[in-house]
């Protein structure tokens, strides 16, 4: 049986909801902020898991960065590969689960941005992507998380939104589940007479759980932030931004 994350048409219609104008605004300077929490020289192999649309892959690309995104979703990697045409270095795309991309010790940098992370099912499979995270690292490589950590979400948690956003109107539906293991999430899309209505559940980590599962994956030096900018994990945090290095 498949997850919800497997299903391609999923990720297309929920596409321009997800990556409007703002989110590719904020590009440049996300990128920024990563190179300041982890340092990498000039033309370091950089890995994107869950790189979506190539937001971020292309801009490290036209960077000069050698850099390696893997998503499931192909119709996602098709608009990565537009999106990266004209960089210096070309990126290499990969369709593949990130639960079984291996290729140890190649890369400087390993990115997961933009709450691409606690999909799965059974938490074991989180724990392997950052495994695999780690064996993908060589010596003193980073790896640089961004999700939304639990504290984060009990703060500013909203049971319903309803807005406008790329053609359609949305409504929101969030139900905490399992004592905050995770948040449902449920979609209602409406376009005229066409409605989408999906509903998943997006596991959630504290910052002391996520320090945990790091540790347990052969990370060191794991530091939390509040977001890619490095302000404290604290009242005011915006996202859970984890740095991990390996020896």
């Amino acid at each position: 049986m498949s997850e919800w994350f497997e299903d391609e048409t999923f990720w297309i219609t929920y596409a321009p909801l997800m990556f409007d104008e703002v989110r590719w605004a904020e590009v440049k300077t996300s990128v920024d902020n990563i190179l300041k929490l982890a340092p990498i020289g000039p033309g370091a192999p950089v890995l994107d898991i869950c790189c979506g649309v190539g937001r971020h892959t292309s801009e490290f690309a036209r960077r000069g960065f050698a850099v390696t995104g893997v998503d499931i979703t192909q119709a996602y990697l098709d608009a990565a590969k537009e999106t990266a045409a004209g960089a210096p270095i070309q990126p290499e795309f990969i369709h593949q689960d990130v639960r079984h991309f291996l290729r140890p010790k190649s890369f400087k940098l390993c990115l997961n941005l933009f709450a691409s992370f606690g999909y799965f099912g059974n938490p074991r499979d989180d724990l392997l992507v950052l495994k695999n995270c780690a064996r993908n690292l060589s010596p003193g490589g980073w790896f640089i998380l961004e999700t939304l950590g639990k504290e984060v979400e009990a703060r500013d948690f909203l049971v319903t939104e309803e807005f406008e956003r790329g053609g359609w109107q949305v409504r929101t539906e969030y139900e905490v589940v399992d004592d905050w293991e995770g948040v449902r999430n449920r979609w209602i899309l409406r376009d005229g007479d066409k409605v989408v209505d999906r509903s998943f559940v997006l596991r959630l980590y504290s910052a002391l759980e996520m320090k945990t599962a790091l540790r347990e994956a052969g990370f060191t030096q794991i530091d939390i932030f509040g977001g890619l900018d490095g302000r404290p994990y604290d009242q005011n945090a915006l996202s859970l931004v984890a740095r991990a290095a390996v020896k």
